[in-house]
């Protein structure tokens, strides 16, 4: 039977151009009218800038853009995946930390707030999916969806394109995949996780930074709460879904007391994780014109500390930390027999610079 507010995932969902009048989660969407002519501008940020409104909410725009290939090549030496899978480009989560701002950037969207508050979602990304896996060659090559923004973000709860993508790739043999969220929504679909996961290799990581609510809030201001996201983990892993644990990042003098740190590996091996891993904190620049504002509004104190430890002098200081903190993590996941994930331990190392505790 079709659950009420949500869309079937063997019929993907088309797009309104015009706000979204409708009720509940989910909005009934037809066929987008073409866009009109825009600014004299190229590639993406035309795209973007002749996007039409789907929806306005809680002082978040959501916009329609097109989509004419969904699996993305990644040549980085910093990340383990060959391809990405973004359903949506921005975030709404808004992490004051949140390294893929700068992905807006390409957009000519370069106010750090747009990131969070102009999202944009991918008409025809299914389709582009089906016509990317013909063409490419993933064989032994993972696959990450949720790298760039966060699959389960609310708009997931509307526009479904992340169901929608599960459902054409639980029809596939012998991929690799991950699945990378902030969001307890990741537990309504245990069904389609459990099913990709029983014909292709799967790992879904739901990342928790702390234990503590408040300090959940400031960091990660539309994230749920640290206990709801244990307690999607539960169900992932109850449903036989291969599920584990982010502490990404670990933020120096903010949360990596080693109390809390072992509060929230005791809490994520009660919840049934199969693996944790953790990373500090890696600071683009675009990602610093909102951290140090956040820094200086909410721990003024660590402002100086931050600005040296993230500037061209501080990089010997900085490696200094992340071997303190891997050894502190290494401790801990021995002593409550959490294992890292298969991709550290088998397939990447981290080059320095990425100060990755994989």
């Amino acid at each position: 039977m079709r659950q009420a507010g949500l869309f079937d995932p063997e019929e993907p969902p088309s797009f309104v151009s015009q706000r979204a009048e409708t009720s509940g989660d989910f909005v009934p969407l037809s066929a987008l009218a073409p866009a009109a002519s825009g600014p004299a501008r190229t590639g993406i940020a035309r795209m973007a800038a002749e996007a039409e409104e789907l929806d306005f909410r809680n002082d978040v725009e959501y916009r329609d853009i097109a989509c004419r290939s969904l699996l993305s090549p990644c040549n980085s030496d910093r990340v383990p995946f060959a391809y990405t899978i973004n359903p949506y480009r921005g975030c709404e989560i808004g992490c004051t930390y949140c390294y893929a701002r700068y992905t807006h950037e390409f957009m000519e969207l370069e106010d750090w707030l747009d990131f969070e508050r102009k999202i944009f979602v991918k008409r025809g990304a299914r389709e582009a999916l089906v016509e990317d896996l013909r063409r490419r060659d993933t064989r032994g090559k993972w696959i990450a969806i949720g790298a760039s923004t966060d699959p389960y973000q609310p708009a997931e709860r509307r526009y479904g394109l992340t169901r929608s993508i599960l459902a054409l790739l639980a029809e596939r043999r012998g991929l690799l995949l991950s699945v990378t969220t902030k969001s307890d929504l990741v537990a309504r679909d245990a069904d389609l996780l459990a099913r990709i996961g029983k014909y292709n290799e799967l790992q879904v990581n739901v990342t928790i930074t702390t234990p503590h609510h408040a300090l959940s809030r400031k960091t990660e201001p539309r994230a749920p709460r640290p206990d709801r996201r244990l307690a999607a983990v539960k169900t992932l892993t109850e449903a036989g879904v291969k599920a584990g644990v982010f502490v990404m990042p670990v933020l120096p003098r903010i949360n990596d007391g080693l109390e809390d740190l072992e509060l929230l590996v005791r809490l994520a091996k009660e919840a049934g994780a199969g693996y944790l891993a953790a990373q500090p904190l890696y600071l683009r620049k675009s990602s610093r014109k909102r951290f140090f504002p956040f820094l200086e509004e909410q721990f003024p104190e660590l402002l100086p500390y931050y600005r040296r430890l993230y500037g061209p002098q501080g990089g010997e200081e900085l490696r200094t930390y992340s071997r303190r903190i891997a050894g502190d993590i290494q401790r801990l996941k021995t002593q409550y027999g959490l294992p890292t994930q298969r991709w550290a331990a088998a397939d990447f190392e981290a080059p320095d610079e990425q100060l990755a505790l994989f």
